[in-house]
């Protein structure tokens, strides 16, 4: 048996089928070859032949686990942050604090280039509302501003950015968003959803190519260091895909990475309208020398919860004539999703809000009806409020959840008292009840929405503790076991992955994060605190935490 890589003394969760634990694990050209026990090692050392410059790392201990699946984020965009203000409710508790980050900004970079912000949240802010144009116009009015909610489903503009963008008040609202107005009917610079930020999107420079692969490494290196091994961008076009596929040719960006297509690329007038889901993913195959792959053709339905944009059944909790409203007119989605079914993509669709949720079925089941075709795994994306009727449906249709479970820690307080009600937030993220139904499920952080971090998230699905401490769903609660497969093996299994990778098992890539702690040996209120010490791609180490003593 030949070797290159050899990790003993390893507590091993291998999270296959059954559950098994080792401690001895070797690879040879980046794929596992062996899994032992200490006892059943010594009964085979003999036979093994150590390649010249094989690599043996002595773990002391330390947990070794499949590398983890983030099947949901934006890794571009956390890239493009990094060169923004930081409007979070970390760093700013009012209006006043977040316009003094960007005047500091203004005036350290005193040119007429484009100030943009990040994270900003109005429910956190003190004066509970969103900043304004009038707020950014006191910064300058000459130099365009824009800032971008926590959510990415809102911006706010100034004065400038609004006459650069041609958007007036006599313009209608936009199908699917809208513009914000004050009480006498003008413009106040907010921008609701996509449809309405779209108006501004071509005008905002982007960073030169040199600069976005420097914030790509930075990025790249804050998700190796929590473990992440596979990644999915959950919104890419033809420009951004270019970026992606630079940054892995120059190994820039470590991970596997898999891409959701934003669906007008994918159709007649899109860059890619050419290619059906198979000739896509051969090219992106090609492009990444087998590094990254499609994910699928990605749509939104609705908005965000915390920004009052996601579709409800019933109103929300504090204003009883607010409902949201979804982007698309039942019969036009209907029509994009056969579309897209009928050229073999597999389909995933932002819903948070039950009455998207309920759009997104009806369109997956009119497509699977008219066009049965078996494995295709379609997701919806978030499911925040889906009920029980829709998790049986799901089931039934064979459709994928990936669940926002971060929400209940950052914004479950305010479901709870503000948007959704008591009853109605003790069942966000209904995880449990998707595992009871036997769902396919993923965990996700939708960085930057929340920070990245697995173990966040797992702490998350098993603790279900919100920002101030309290239990919201102690029902919806999953074992750590099972939450630790939601980000590997069930999300290797979301990306018809699972030959390949999810789980420690022979034929396997070797692609592993090792834990300070075991996770499941751990009190379940720590799991966030354990340390990643080092992480693992194609059997290199990509990641080393140098401020623990682990010698690799």
């Amino acid at each position: 048996m030949k070797i290159d890589l050899l990790i003993r003394n390893a507590n091993i969760i291998t999270l296959d089928a059954h559950s098994s634990r080792a401690n001895i694990l070797a690879s040879y050209k980046g794929r596992i070859v062996g899994i032992w026990t200490k006892a059943e090692f010594n009964t085979i050392k003999e036979s093994i032949v150590l390649e010249t410059n094989a690599k043996e790392h002595d773990l002391n201990g330390a947990t070794l686990i499949p590398g983890f699946i983030d099947t949901h984020n934006h890794l571009l965009v956390y890239a493009q942050n990094k060169a923004q203000v930081d409007c979070s409710s970390a760093r700013n508790s009012n209006i006043t604090d977040i316009i003094a980050n960007i005047e500091a900004f203004h005036t350290q970079r005193n040119d007429n280039s484009w100030i943009l912000g990040y994270g900003y949240d109005d429910t956190m802010l003190a004066e509970k509302r969103h900043p304004t144009k009038d707020d950014l116009d006191k910064i300058s009015t000459e130099r365009p501003i824009i800032i971008f909610h926590i959510s990415n489903h809102m911006a706010v503009v100034n004065s400038k950015v609004l006459e650069i963008a041609k958007i007036d008040g006599s313009m209608k609202d936009p199908e699917g968003g809208y513009f914000g107005r004050d009480a006498d009917n003008n413009l106040n610079g907010v921008l609701y959803e996509h449809a309405a930020m779209s108006y501004v999107y071509d005008y905002i420079p982007a960073p030169s190519h040199d600069e976005f692969m420097e914030l790509i490494r930075l990025a790249a290196q804050e998700y190796v260091a929590q473990g992440i091994t596979t990644n999915t961008d959950a919104a890419v076009g033809h420009t951004e895909y270019g970026i992606h596929i630079d940054s892995m040719r120059d190994d820039i960006n470590p991970m596997r990475m898999r891409f959701m297509f934003m669906y007008s690329e994918l159709l007649e007038g899109g860059f890619f309208e050419k290619y059906d889901a198979k000739q896509l993913n051969q090219k992106i195959l090609e492009d990444s020398n087998g590094m990254a792959k499609l994910d699928s053709a990605k749509l939104f339905q609705d908005g965000s919860i915390q920004g009052r944009t996601a579709a409800l059944h019933q109103p929300y909790y504090h204003d009883s004539n607010l409902y949201g409203e979804l982007i698309f007119p039942q019969q036009t989605f209907n029509d994009y999703v056969l579309k897209l079914h009928n050229l073999g993509y597999r389909i995933a669709t932002h819903g948070n809000g039950d009455r998207a949720i309920g759009s997104i079925l009806e369109a997956y089941q009119n497509a699977l009806d008219m066009s049965p075709r078996n494995d295709h795994r379609h997701r919806i994306e978030h499911v925040q409020t889906a009920t029980a009727d829709d998790l049986k449906s799901m089931k039934d249709y064979h459709i994928a959840a990936s669940f926002f479970i971060n929400h209940v820690y950052y914004w479950g307080d305010r479901h709870k008292s503000i948007f959704l009600g008591p009853e109605r937030a003790e069942r966000i993220n209904p995880l449990k009840e998707a595992d009871d139904v036997g769902l396919l499920y993923t965990l996700h952080s939708d960085c930057p929405v929340t920070p990245i971090s697995p173990l966040f998230s797992i702490w998350a699905a098993v603790n279900r503790m919100t920002r101030d401490g309290h239990v919201l769903g102690e029902t919806q609660k999953i074992d750590v076991e099972t939450a630790l497969r939601t980000m590997t093996i069930y999300g290797a299994q979301l990306n018809f992955d699972e030959q390949d990778l999810g789980s420690i098992e022979i034929g396997k890539l070797a692609d592993f994060a090792i834990l300070d702690k075991d996770p499941t040996a751990v009190d379940p209120m720590t799991i966030k605190d354990i340390n990643i010490l080092a992480t693992i791609i194609n059997g290199e180490i990509v990641y080393k935490n140098k401020e623990l003593a682990l010698s690799l």
